[in-house]
């Protein structure tokens, strides 16, 4: 079969690792829904269902499509189910994969922003969603443990994770910065004939055994549709960016550019390609200009549709979605608001999630084929390293803001860090989330399970009253 054709009658049969598509449907879609905590439990999710329970790809692979992934702008847990997809079921399982993580979350969202707008607040659906906070707090735990006790396997690996821990954490430096630094230390060192960031090797014995690349569904050997191919590459990517930019230069010149939909289009064509980092690192710039500049928003609004985008599946940055949403309901023109809205939500979406499909195809071949570069398998064991300390950093930052109702920033020089204000504790969460963390890690329960109790829990507990 060619690399460049992916009919629908093989997509249905099994590939050459015997698993088949429609299987593959069915387990990405339980990845999709359960894809909560945003990247840290997201990717634990994604970690624990495909690389530990369905052994399709081993620890090794995964963590070297994730380096790739960070390196990105975009959501980067989407574009790890894009690659995984992609490998294990070439460009439609890219697709299916990929489409499938945002889909939950932006039928979430998109009725929210209906409550919303309608209703006023969404205060009951927070209250439900309530006690899910603190499961998923414990499965972003679990997703540093995890990831952290396999990916650190030296000294130095240790030390480049707290750095970048300390770095992102305390001393705001720019994610990318972290993520270079390190590739370009573990790559000199890797090229100089030191060991320190080898990706095999040993592991820690309380993450739990490491599944080998050669014992996975996938193999050890690089899949045929995953040697780099120029034509394919190029027509992928022709494709991609016409379906990404096209729709935004059709309204452009339709519509002119001091239009909602065009405003749309182009503003968050740009924000798909400066998100390095994740939504956090980008999402105080979308606040500001949609509130001042092109006055989506209301001041405060951003927040309510961040707290959708927490307590829903899906990445974070499915805020935009949220705002796409605001800007239109509230510039509808001959539109009816509510169908406008809709209108803006796509679009967002749309142009903030096209570009991630291109990232992926266009480079995830060319990485696959690096996988048995000496020097640069140093450099992206050495991102891993970072990338355990920039997960930390995430959950500690979900963990501040599911455990405190208030939180503080402190300030002294170069330091600027967020402290909880200790009195604002929230002692339902927080016993909460010792159950869901004895459940995941002592009981062994599923994901699942432990986020349907906490949801009900949650659930009850609201509609007590006492919530």
């Amino acid at each position: 079969m060619s690399d460049t054709v992916v009919s629908a009658e093989t997509s249905r049969r099994p590939a050459e690792h015997g698993i088949p598509f429609m299987e593959a449907f069915r387990v990405w879609l339980r990845v999709a829904a359960l894809s909560f905590g945003g990247p840290a439990g997201q990717i634990a999710v994604m970690h624990r269902i495909v690389v530990d329970e369905k052994k399709w790809v081993g620890e090794n692979r995964f963590l070297h499509a994730l380096n790739y992934c960070m390196l990105l702008p975009g959501p980067e847990a989407q574009q790890l189910a894009v690659y995984l997809g992609w490998l294990m079921h070439r460009t439609a399982g890219g697709l299916m994969a990929g489409i499938l993580f945002i889909l939950p979350g932006f039928l979430s969202i998109l009725a929210l922003s209906y409550i919303y707008v309608l209703y006023g607040d969404v205060s009951v659906v927070k209250g439900l969603l309530f006690g899910l906070k603190a499961a998923v707090l414990a499965i972003v735990l679990q997703a540093v443990f995890r990831i952290g006790g396999r990916a650190l396997k030296s000294p130095a690996m240790v030390l480049i994770a707290a750095v970048a821990f300390l770095a992102i954490f305390a001393f705001q430096v720019p994610f990318p910065l972290i993520i270079l630094a390190a590739g370009i230390l573990g790559y000199l060192r890797a090229k100089t004939g030191h060991g320190w960031f080898a990706i095999a090797g040993g592991h820690k014995a309380a993450a739990g055994k490491i599944l080998s690349d050669a014992d996975s569904a996938l193999g050890e050997s690089m899949p045929a549709h995953a040697r780099p191919n120029l034509k394919w590459s190029l027509r992928v990517s022709v494709v991609l960016l016409l379906l990404w930019l096209a729709p935004v230069a059709l309204l452009y010149v339709t519509l002119g550019p001091e239009n909602v939909f065009t405003q749309i289009g182009v503003f968050f064509s740009k924000m798909a390609v400066v998100t390095f980092g994740g939504a956090y690192a980008v999402l105080a710039y979308v606040a500001q200009e949609a509130v001042q500049s092109y006055q989506w928003l209301r001041p405060g609004e951003m927040l309510d549709g961040l707290g959708m985008a927490e307590t829903t599946p899906g990445p974070l940055i499915m805020v935009l979605q949220f705002v796409g949403f605001l800007g239109a309901y509230r510039d509808a023109g001959g539109l009816d608001p509510l169908q406008a809205a809709t209108f803006g939500a796509i679009l967002a979406t749309w142009v903030t999630f096209v570009p991630c499909f291109l990232w992926i195809f266009l480079g995830a071949p060319f990485i696959e084929r690096l996988r048995s570069n000496v020097a640069i398998s140093g450099g992206m064991a050495a991102i891993t390293a970072a990338v355990v300390g920039v997960i930390l950093n995430l959950a500690v930052w979900f963990g501040l803001h599911v455990l405190f109702s208030e939180v503080n920033r402190v300030q002294a020089g170069p330091l600027s860090m967020e402290v909880p204000v200790l009195s604002s504790v929230d002692w339902v969460s927080l016993v909460l989330t010792l159950l869901a963390v004895i459940a995941i890690f002592r009981l062994k329960m599923s994901v699942m399970t432990v986020m349907l109790g906490a949801a009900v829990f949650g659930m009850g507990w609201t509609l007590a009253g006492t919530g």
